[in-house]
Formats: C-alpha cells, sequence, structure tokens
C-alpha cells in the first residue's frame, strides 16, 4: 500500500465520520420536521421563523379564559347599553337565541293595526289568534257592550308614526316585551240611527297606546301574543 493510498483512506474516513456528527443517525422516532417547526414558534425559539397556515394537531384546545360579553353596540337604535331595557333584551336572547328585536317591532306594528281594526269591527275570530285569554275576555266584554248598545265603531289608520320597545324581561320560560305605539287615526262610534255618539267622522287623533307582549321561549310557536294594554297620556 503507497503513501497516496493510505492518505485517500484517512480522507474518506474523515469525511465519514463528518458527515455522521452532522446529519446524525435515524432511530425510528423521530418527530416529523413540522412539529419542530410548530413547537419553536410556539416557543419563540427563533423569532424569524414565519409560521405556517395549519393546526398542531397534537396541541389540546385552549379553555375559554371568560364568557364572551355581548358587544356595546348590540341594540344600537334600540336600547342604551346597561339600561334596563338592554339587560332585558339580552336575557331574552339567552333563552331564544334566534329572537330579533327588529323583526319583532316589524311584526309588532302589523299587529298593532290588525288587533285596533279587528276591536273595531268585532272581529273575534281575529282577536282570538292575537291576544292571551285574559285579554281577549276584557276585548270580549267591551265588544258586548257596545253589540248590546246597539253602536258601531268606525276605525282608519292614517300611520303609525313609531313603535319603539320600552321594556323586555325574562321571567323563566316566558319573554314579555312591552312596546309605545305613536299613531294617528280617525275613529267613530255611532248608535243604531247612524248619529255620533262618540269620536269624530273627520278629525285626526293623536293616539299613544303602550302593549305589552309575551312569548313561551320553550315552545315551537313563535308568535307573541298581546298580554296587557295602556294608554300614554
Amino acid at each position: 500500500m503507497d503513501i497516496y493510498t493510505i492518505i485517500f483512506l484517512a480522507l474518506a474516513v474523515f469525511i465519514f465520520v463528518r458527515l455522521r456528527s452532522v446529519l446524525g443517525q435515524r432511530t425510528g422516532n423521530e418527530r416529523p420536521p413540522f412539529d419542530r417547526t410548530a413547537r419553536n414558534a410556539l416557543q419563540g425559539a427563533d423569532k424569524n421563523v414565519v409560521t405556517m397556515p395549519g393546526k398542531v394537531i397534537d396541541q389540546a384546545p385552549l379553555a375559554p379564559s371568560a364568557d364572551v360579553a355581548p358587544p356595546s353596540d348590540r341594540w344600537k337604535d334600540l336600547a342604551e347599553p346597561g339600561t334596563s331595557l338592554a339587560l332585558g333584551l339580552d336575557a331574552i336572547v339567552e333563552k331564544d337565541s334566534s329572537f330579533d328585536p327588529r323583526h319583532f317591532l316589524s311584526g309588532a306594528r302589523s299587529a298593532y293595526e290588525m288587533i285596533v281594526l279587528a276591536f273595531a269591527n268585532g272581529d273575534r275570530r281575529a282577536l282570538r289568534d292575537l291576544l292571551s285569554s285574559e285579554v281577549y275576555e276584557s276585548f270580549d266584554a267591551a265588544i258586548k257592550e257596545r253589540e248590546k248598545a246597539e253602536q258601531k265603531t268606525e276605525t282608519r289608520f292614517v300611520s303609525i308614526d313609531k313603535a319603539e320597545l320600552v321594556g323586555a324581561e325574562a321571567r323563566d320560560r316566558t319573554a314579555q316585551l312591552t312596546v309605545r305605539f305613536v299613531s294617528q287615526m280617525i275613529s267613530v262610534t255611532r248608535d243604531k240611527a247612524g248619529a255620533i255618539v262618540d269620536g269624530s267622522a273627520d278629525k285626526v287623533a293623536d293616539i299613544t297606546d303602550v302593549w305589552t307582549f309575551a312569548r313561551d321561549t320553550g315552545s315551537r310557536d313563535p308568535n307573541w301574543k298581546l298580554v296587557g294594554t295602556g294608554s300614554a297620556h
């Protein structure tokens, strides 16, 4: 063996040893390369590592640190944050996540007009579907008194200027909403001879009513019913 062969063998052994020290050996227990990159990113080991999109599969889900608070403008244009009305609306949403107060107000305007006209026309069938049993009995008694006196009422809406929430409450499974209606209407009551006994046939009256509607949030029936009436002066 000449000197050149010995030099080449020594050089080959040196290169082999260097490669092993740099590359290391695989034992079958290595973690995937992504795990190391993700771990470094999570621990902040390398500030220059750019975290790639995707999940770290073996990372346990984080438990929420606190309950998510409703946004402060949740009831914008309906209720001021922190008021009893806003808190009442929050309580109703907790019981019925599908509740939308703006959709409710739209329906309440329609219900208000339907109930007023049905009462004027003595339409008990329409009233029965829209009123609670207690309120229906009160309306029915008034209609009976009018029929007994042989009187008829004519009512016509000129406009409904405002329908605004003024109260909200959740008790057990019952949600209650109170609405103030501001409207203009013409209403007149006549006797059997046609003579006017109440109201005016051509004068527009400004009317403000405060009505309360309720619904069982545990029921599949999405409809609200009138449970209380009042007037504001």
